[in-house]
C-alpha cells in the first residue's frame, strides 16, 4: 500500500464556532486564514453582529437561525468539511482564547500520529488559568478517560485536530460541551483512535496582560455535570468498573511538544 501523503494546511479546514463574539472573531478569522485557505465559521444564532465583523474576509459562513449549541456548530462544520473532501478538520474558539499560531504545531503532530485526535492542552502558563476553572478541567479529564478507557491531557480545549474518519462519524451523541467530550469517547470505541496532546498557552485575562476576552460560554458546575452525568451513564452500561481503572492506570496522557517527534506518556 503507497504511503499516504502528508497533511498541509490545503487538506484541513479550520473550523471556528462562534456565538456572539463581535469582540475578537475578526483576529481570530484572520489568524486562520494566515495558515489556512479553508475557514468555515458557524455562527450560531449570534445577534451582537459577528458575521459582520469577517463579512468582507475569503471564508465560508453557515448560519444557524437560532441557538443550537457548540456541538451542533461543529457537527455542521465538520459535514461541511466532509463535502469537501477534505482530510481533516482543525478547530478553534472564536473568543481569542486560542492562538492561531499553535494550528501549525496541531497539525504537524497529527502527520508524526496519524489517525490520532490532536488536542492543544493549555498546560503552559498554568498558574494563569483560574483555580476554578483548572479544577474543573482536571475533573473533566478524569470523567472523560473513563468513557475513552485512556487518560487525556486537557480532554475540554476546544483547539483540536480530527483526523478525516472522525469527522465522518454520525450519530455522535451530546450537546453543547458534552458533544466534544463524547467525539473523544465515540472515536475510542469506534474506531480505536488515541488522542495526543500538545501543550499549548493557557490565554485568560490577568492583570498582567492587556487581552480582552469575553466571559466563557463554559460554565464548570453546569456543563461538567451534564458531561459527567453523561460518562457515568456510558461506563455504568459497559460495566466491569475495575478493569476499567486499570486500564485507564495503564495508559497515562500521550504529550508531544514536538521536539522529539514522539508523544511521551505524561
Amino acid at each position: 500500500m503507497a504511503e499516504q501523503r502528508m497533511l498541509g494546511p490545503d487538506d484541513v479546514a479550520v473550523v471556528i464556532p462562534a456565538l456572539n463574539e463581535a469582540l475578537r472573531i475578526r483576529e481570530v478569522v484572520s489568524g486562520a486564514l494566515a495558515f489556512c485557505p479553508h475557514v468555515i465559521v458557524v455562527d450560531d444564532g449570534s445577534d451582537d453582529g459577528t458575521v459582520d465583523c469577517i463579512a468582507d474576509l475569503p471564508v465560508t459562513v453557515l448560519r444557524h437561525a437560532r441557538r443550537s449549541g457548540k456541538g451542533q456548530a461543529l457537527r455542521s462544520g465538520f459535514a461541511e468539511a466532509v463535502r469537501r473532501g477534505l482530510r481533516g478538520v482543525l478547530t478553534m474558539d472564536g473568543d481569542g482564547q486560542h492562538a492561531a499560531a499553535d494550528l501549525p504545531r496541531l497539525l504537524a503532530c497529527a502527520n508524526r500520529h496519524p489517525g490520532c485526535i490532536v488536542i492543544g492542552a493549555r498546560l503552559r502558563k498554568r498558574a494563569s488559568q483560574p483555580l476554578l476553572r483548572r479544577l474543573a478541567n482536571e475533573f473533566g479529564d478524569w470523567g472523560v478517560a473513563w468513557g475513552t478507557h485512556y487518560q487525556v491531557a486537557d480532554s475540554q480545549s476546544g483547539q483540536r485536530f480530527y483526523p478525516a474518519a472522525v469527522i465522518a462519524m454520525r450519530d455522535i451523541p451530546g450537546e453543547d460541551f458534552v458533544f466534544e467530550a463524547q467525539v473523544l469517547i465515540s472515536a475510542a470505541r469506534q474506531l480505536g483512535t488515541r488522542c495526543v496532546s500538545v501543550p499549548i498557552e493557557s490565554r485568560y485575562r490577568s492583570a498582567d496582560r492587556d487581552e480582552c476576552f469575553r466571559p466563557s460560554h463554559f460554565r464548570p458546575l453546569r456543563d461538567l455535570t451534564r458531561i459527567t452525568v453523561h460518562i457515568v451513564r456510558l461506563a455504568l452500561r459497559h460495566g466491569d468498573v475495575r478493569r476499567v481503572h486499570r486500564r485507564i492506570r495503564a495508559n497515562p496522557p500521550l504529550i508531544d511538544d514536538g521536539a522529539g517527534g514522539q508523544a511521551q506518556p505524561r
